[in-house]
């Protein structure tokens, strides 16, 4: 293991611990490197430790919205993997200071300490035109990582899902202390969900080599779903048919606006949150047509909701997660 490790060398993660980032150093892990997560707080990262072996994987300190941390963080790495992003903004972590100061904070370290590949997780609608200050802000810290760093590869994912998920788990939460879910815009936005190890395998295998540099991949899993389908697997799979409640656009920014002064896990949408709605969120046809999805990095067999989901919000049931192994 140790020669193996040695041929590979020194990778860097940045949000090492996060929902993408952990199961990243873990396929990364997993292919051979020694791999050091970047993070804000190192004591909160040392379940990472065990996705690899004795030595492998090593949480250090990191803010990317100081440079020289970053630096640091990044000293004697061959690659680099940016994985820090925020669905909402808030305080000092707001959109501007992550998305695209901060990334451009590590493709400029990347750069300067010839580190051979970058690989930076973006999103799906990213666009320095979106109304959405989420999608504009991703789509200016893309334009910002090519900058500094022309050949950095550029992961666009729709919605991810896995067992530490913020769409599945959210409203299966809310179904469980609600008698209805927001059924928003008629519920027609399509989403193409990927499943989170398959978004971390991508990761490292265009660390390994997959891809063309300077591209921008979208990332979709093997199915699409409309909004409402997917709340309807939601209710399905948590046990608790609930009732919809029809919100046209304009009246869920309103309800977004009213719950503003609510903290954010309270709120069951924000208002950037709506107009994101407002766009379909899967794999493009020019994407398509130009092999820049995850099938050109290597993931031919993308997992399906239905294979993982499932197992996850079992716990959302009435009558518990272990109800069905009981006799």
């Amino acid at each position: 293991m140790s020669d193996r490790l040695d041929d590979k060398g020194l990778a860097t993660v940045f949000g090492g611990s996060g929902f993408v980032g952990r199961y990243a150093v873990a396929a990364m892990a997993k292919n051979g490197w020694r791999v050091r997560a970047a993070v804000r707080r190192p004591d909160s990262a040392v379940f990472l430790q065990p996705s690899g072996s004795v030595g492998q994987i090593f949480p250090v300190q990191a803010n990317i919205r100081y440079p020289e941390s970053v630096a640091h963080a990044m000293k004697g790495a061959r690659v680099v993997v940016n994985a820090v992003g925020v669905l909402v903004s808030s305080g000092h972590q707001s959109y501007r200071a992550l998305h695209v100061l901060g990334a451009r904070a590590v493709a400029k370290a990347a750069r300067e300490a010839g580190v051979k590949r970058l690989v930076h997780i973006s999103a799906i609608g990213a666009d320095p035109k979106s109304s959405s200050r989420y999608a504009r802000t991703k789509g200016e810290g893309e334009a910002a990582v090519l900058e500094e760093f022309p050949d950095a590869i550029i992961l666009r994912p729709s919605v991810v899902f896995g067992p530490e998920d913020e769409f599945f788990n959210r409203f299966a939460g809310m179904a469980r202390i609600s008698p209805f879910l927001p059924l928003i815009g008629g519920g027609k936005t399509r989403f193409q969900p990927v499943f989170v190890g398959d978004l971390g395998a991508a990761v490292a295998a265009a660390i390994d080599g997959a891809g063309k540099p300077g591209t921008v991949y979208e990332i979709g899993g093997s199915e699409v779903f409309s909004f409402r389908e997917l709340l309807d697997l939601v209710q399905e799979w948590a046990e608790r048919p609930r009732t919809y409640m029809p919100l046209p656009f304009w009246l869920a920014k309103l309800q977004a606006i009213l719950t503003w002064p609510l903290p954010n896990s309270w709120r069951p949408i924000t208002y950037d949150q709506v107009r994101l709605l407002q766009q379909d969120n899967i794999v493009s046809e020019r994407a398509k047509s130009e092999k820049r999805t995850i099938a050109a990095l290597g993931i031919t067999r993308p997992h399906g909701v239905g294979a993982i989901v499932p197992t996850y919000l079992e716990r959302f049931r009435p009558r518990g997660q272990f109800a069905a192994y009981r006799s």
